[in-house]
């Protein structure tokens, strides 16, 4: 048995991945611009998307994270002083400019930096860039300063095979483009993204050289691991950089000798694989199980970080579909399926959505898991957390539409 081994339980594990996304003990009073760039530092990034149903998903994981937040100073952080980036990793991600030595390597080896995760898009990804006179157009044109893809001279409306984007050659385009670091998301325009150049909106980050492949391998599985807690090689790959390794179990083995991470043992849990915990974590991994570790409810939106990495199921006994991409007749829970955290367990979800007009949140249903606690404590804080969630986005009263669970049916109405 190696001497760096960390005995320890599924619950620590549990926890310590819940504390490191921000999801346990007390959210601050009233957050600030540095409580939001602080949260992104730590998580690594917050998936994008703006689809509005309650409120866009990374609005919601923010949320979730340090309570009531003014939207504006996210986009000021953003679009202004620039110590948030929108990056595609590659969903698109709101990111610290810290890690951009990561995404300079990843952007100077593109396509071939999609890995085996993505490889099938290598082709795909070669053809639209040997279009250089589309390219060069399109470049020209963001030379006389931003535009959304539909203000291109070549922009040409089709609908793309998911349904869900432009598929125009302007769009994908502009996505290689970015994947290649020479344009890059400046704000936002009604529902469209605008996009201008690199090096005239962040001049200095357009001039960061990439780390090489091994120095990339390395420090994007270590921003992983600190942000997930402890996990394994599979874990780490689909979380961030999101598929993009070509030699990680090299690269693990490399940080597991020189002693900057150690292995996990966790009883409770039925591994396959090697896990570890960031040396940095050791000694808040062995603080997981003291009595003054506090848990709160939390609900999260689809794309959160806590939702990916492949260990739900297998750590939390939690299994969950992004069920506003299934036809409606096979969806279980409703729509736009809000997961509701306590602790370290995963206790049920809700299917809420914001009627604007008549200032309410309207609650579709919510559902308890199997075993989930019940009583007055807790079904008082799911109920809060609701309240909590209406306030955020503006509505005046919470609507109860549909099946409540009855254990917690006394704070639901």
């Amino acid at each position: 048995m190696s001497p760096d081994l960390i005995s320890t339980t599924a619950q620590a594990v549990r926890r310590l991945a819940v504390t490191k996304q921000h999801l346990a003990g007390r959210v601050p009073k009233k957050a600030t611009r540095e409580d939001l760039v602080d949260l992104v530092r730590d998580i690594v990034y917050v998936q994008w998307d703006p689809v509005p149903i309650v409120a866009p998903s990374h609005i919601i994981a923010i949320w979730s994270r340090v309570g009531a937040f003014r939207v504006s100073d996210l986009d000021k952080l953003m679009w202004e002083e620039k110590k948030l980036v929108l990056h595609w990793i590659p969903h698109a991600s709101i990111v610290v400019p810290d890690d951009y030595p990561i995404y300079r390597s990843l952007m100077e080896r593109y396509p071939e930096s999609l890995a085996r995760g993505w490889g099938n898009h290598i082709p795909g990804a070669k053809k639209y860039l040997a279009r250089t006179d589309l390219t060069k157009r399109m470049l020209n044109e963001l030379r006389n300063g931003p535009l959304t893809p539909t203000q291109f001279g070549d922009y040409r409306a089709k609908k793309s095979p998911d349904g869900w984007s432009s598929g125009s050659d302007v769009s994908n385009m502009l996505y290689h483009l970015h994947m290649r670091g020479e344009v890059v998301v400046v704000g936002r325009q009604g529902n469209q993204n605008l996009y201008g150049l690199t090096e005239a909106f962040l001049p200095d980050l357009a001039k960061t050289k990439g780390l090489s492949e091994e120095e990339y391998e390395r420090a994007a599985a270590e921003r992983a691991l600190r942000a997930l807690g402890t996990a394994k090689e599979r874990e780490i790959f689909l979380h961030f950089v999101r598929g993009r390794y070509q030699h990680l179990k090299q690269a693990l083995g490399a940080l597991a000798e020189e002693g900057k991470i150690l292995p996990v043992k966790a009883e409770g849990l039925t591994d396959k694989g090697q896990r570890y915990v960031h040396r940095s974590d050791a000694s808040l991994l062995e603080s997981m199980e003291a009595p003054d570790w506090e848990p709160r409810v939390s609900l999260v939106p689809p794309f959160d970080n806590i939702l990916t990495g492949g260990r739900l199921e297998s750590m939390f006994g939690f299994e969950y579909a992004r069920e506003q991409f299934l036809p409606k007749e096979k969806r279980k829970f409703g729509t736009y399926v809000l997961p509701i955290v306590w602790g370290d367990r995963f206790i049920g979800r809700i299917d809420p959505q914001l009627d604007k007009k008549e200032e309410r949140l309207v609650v579709n249903s919510v559902h308890a898991e199997p075993g989930a606690p019940g009583g007055k404590e807790i079904s008082s804080k799911v109920g809060e957390a609701i309240e909590r969630l209406a306030d955020f986005v503006g509505a005046e009263e919470v609507l109860y539409k549909g099946p409540v669970p009855a254990e917690w049916k006394s704070a639901l109405r």
